[in-house]
């Protein structure tokens, strides 16, 4: 099973590219196209929502459970979580989980916000009932790979978001030369941001652009007959290794 060719897409649904904005196009535009690109090509993927997106979205968060997909947890905000003590940490997992077990009762996957998630908080996460973790990065010193620390399966993220907004002639090629690789976009991605006053990483290539490499990831990877795996059935791959 583990030598099959598969990827993890993972969406991490938030207001638009925190914290420099608050505005939440990326929710109101960008998540109902992906949504349904994703439903129109038949794959599954993982939704890591904040709390607060749930509260104010609830229409939209259920949309992701009902047509198959993983919900995950992106903390209740989208504060770091390296930047509170451990009962803040704690206070805020509790709160991600109370909403969005409305949605999903079965919320076992994670992701901090900005891959930022202390190691000694890992026990935090067993606490409320999470098992599997992506809040490392594998294209950050020191290029940790998958592996289990104690209850949790922590998978890296293999690249940025930014880097499938680059030509997909670039990035196709590097991509299918990592093992099982897991991407990572955000709602705000497939909205037009080149006329907002932000960094270029979080507006070059926005929108229709970025949609389009989308759909031409899925259908050359399709065509190449890989599996589009949730983060919980990557993760159970590296515990049946």
């Amino acid at each position: 099973m583990s030598l099959m060719k598969n990827i993890t897409i993972t969406v991490d649904v938030e207001e638009d590219c925190p914290p420099m904005l608050t505005s939440t196009r990326g929710m109101e535009e960008g998540l109902p196209e992906l949504l349904d690109l994703f439903k129109k090509e038949g794959i599954r993927a993982t939704f890591f929502v904040t709390g607060m997106m749930a509260k104010q979205y609830p229409d939209l968060i259920s949309r992701i459970p009902e047509e198959g997909h993983e919900l995950g947890c992106h903390g209740y905000t989208h504060t770091r979580f390296d930047r509170m003590d451990k009962e803040e940490a704690r206070l805020a997992l509790k709160q991600a989980g109370k909403i969005l077990r409305q949605f999903e009762r079965k919320l076992v996957s994670f992701r901090a916000p900005n891959l930022q998630f202390p190691r000694d908080y890992l026990g935090l996460l067993e606490d409320e009932g999470f098992r599997y973790d992506s809040s490392i990065a594998a294209y950050k010193p020191p290029f940790p790979r998958s592996r289990i620390e104690g209850k949790i399966i922590r998978i890296p993220a293999t690249i940025t978001s930014s880097f499938v907004r680059l030509p997909p002639g670039f990035f196709l090629p590097l991509l299918k030369r990592w093992e099982s690789p897991v991407i990572f976009v955000h709602p705000w991605e497939f909205v037009d941001m080149s006329n907002t006053s932000i960094r270029l990483d979080c507006k070059f290539n926005t929108g229709g652009k970025a949609l389009n490499n989308i759909k031409i990831l899925i259908r050359a990877l399709k065509s190449q007959h890989y599996s589009f795996l949730t983060l919980q059935e990557r993760a159970n791959l590296e515990r049946h290794k």
